[in-house]
């Protein structure tokens, strides 16, 4: 169990005008790599990215009809800070209706993607010195939206062993009195980890001895599964812990909506509330357009994700298999998301065809972005290095073209 560190003195006299808190976080490690590989496909290089989290299916076509028709009816104005009432309203049925977890539309916040949920919730909430439990491998984000807003990132490492999820052990280990927040991601970016009924209801007793610690639960990823268990969400597994739940979740990945920017929370009326202070004083709410489009992908049909779903595990089993060929490289079969989260410690240590050492997984996604004109994320941004991150969210022929190239790569370190 580890803390993040603050910003070095040598930061601080380097740039003495910028905030603390802004020089003591990191900018985003998978927008970092796709940036890096955007900028060699314009020197002329040809560049797999599988370093974004985005589906690369088309958003459905009822959705976009719907966008249409909200500019055509003119709905182009301000709408409420917490989100129009109708997405509310959309957003408290979906939530009976999947989960049987029943919230009024003041319960529910609408931002900029589930990513503005997650930020505003620890601004409204997090004073300096409180702390924030983050098991990880975790997404990127999560320890550096804590520290903008004041907090200290307790990072909590979940390995292979453990299925890349937290022990109630582990979880009681972490808690101390200025723990804030548990922050939950199932499925999980970059593992695709998903917790089961049983696996949430053992934590949530820890959480019960534990009045003071709050539960952050993203389910971003919760229709990208591929087992029959039935999604299990902490809200409505322990209806106890409800009060100081805040249950987030989105239209990006399960309807292809990335662009749109439609994340919503479902929370205690007075957590959200102080969001909705914070939000007024940012970006007062999310576009208009894709709110109406939102109301439509939540009540609408539901018949295209099979077919997104099924594309996804048959891309992930093709993945998995060729990777688990490359010698060093050894990946478990992921339940949920769209990515693989491979263990690489058996590459490290090697040197590269000009000598230089693979000593990290962060060189070794260098070496491969450099080399093999492939663009991955390393374990240690989501931290739990000796592992690297692969985005499966892409075509067929592109997912094998890039594993051969992997393969190529890695054969070729000595």
């Amino acid at each position: 169990m580890t803390t993040a560190t603050t910003t070095t003195t040598s930061s601080r006299e380097s740039h003495p005008f910028l905030a603390g808190r802004v020089l003591g976080a990191k900018p985003s490690a998978t927008k970092e790599m796709t940036r890096l590989a955007n900028q060699l496909k314009r020197e002329g290089r040809n560049v797999i990215a599988l370093s974004q989290g985005e589906p690369d299916f088309p958003t459905p076509d009822h959705v976009r009809e719907a966008g249409k028709q909200a500019i055509d009816r003119g709905e182009s104005r301000y709408t409420d800070v917490a989100g129009t009432f109708a997405l509310r309203e959309a957003v408290v049925r979906k939530f009976e209706r999947d989960h049987g977890l029943r919230f009024d539309p003041e319960q529910i916040q609408v931002g900029c993607g589930a990513k503005q949920i997650l930020y505003n919730a620890l601004q409204a909430t997090i004073d300096p010195g409180d702390e924030v439990v983050v098991p990880t491998p975790a997404w990127v984000s999560y320890p550096e939206m804590v520290l903008l807003a004041g907090g200290t990132p307790v990072i909590v490492r979940c390995g292979a062993a453990s299925g890349f999820k937290l022990t109630p052990r582990q979880l009681e280990d972490a808690i101390t009195p200025r723990t804030k927040w548990l922050m939950l991601n199932s499925p999980s970016n970059p593992s695709g980890a998903v917790y089961s009924h049983d696996e949430l209801a053992a934590l949530g007793a820890v959480l019960l001895r534990h009045p003071h610690v709050w539960v952050m639960a993203d389910d971003i990823y919760e229709k990208i599964r591929y087992e029959a268990d039935a999604f299990a969400t902490p809200a409505a597994v322990m209806p106890a812990l409800a009060s100081r739940t805040l249950t987030i979740n989105g239209v990006s990945k399960a309807y292809a909506m990335t662009g749109w920017r439609v994340g919503f929370g479902a929370g205690p009326l007075e957590l959200i509330k102080a969001m909705n202070l914070v939000q007024s004083q940012s970006t007062s709410h999310t576009s208009s357009i894709s709110q109406a489009a939102a109301v439509a992908a939540l009540d609408g049909p539901m018949d295209f994700l099979p077919q997104f779903v099924e594309a996804f595990r048959r891309r992930r089993d093709s993945v998995v298999g060729q990777l688990n060929r490359i010698e060093g490289i050894a990946c478990d079969l992921p339940p949920g998301a769209f990515y693989a989260f491979p263990g690489c410690q058996g590459l490290l240590g090697r040197r590269d065809p000009a000598g230089h050492l693979i000593a990290t997984d962060a060189d070794l996604a260098l070496y491969l972005l450099r080399e093999a004109g492939v663009a991955i994320v390393p374990g240690s941004a989501f931290e739990l290095p000796g592992h690297f991150r692969v985005s499966y969210a892409a075509s067929d022929a592109e997912l094998d073209e890039a594993m051969a190239r992997i393969a190529a790569a890695c054969g070729r370190l000595g």
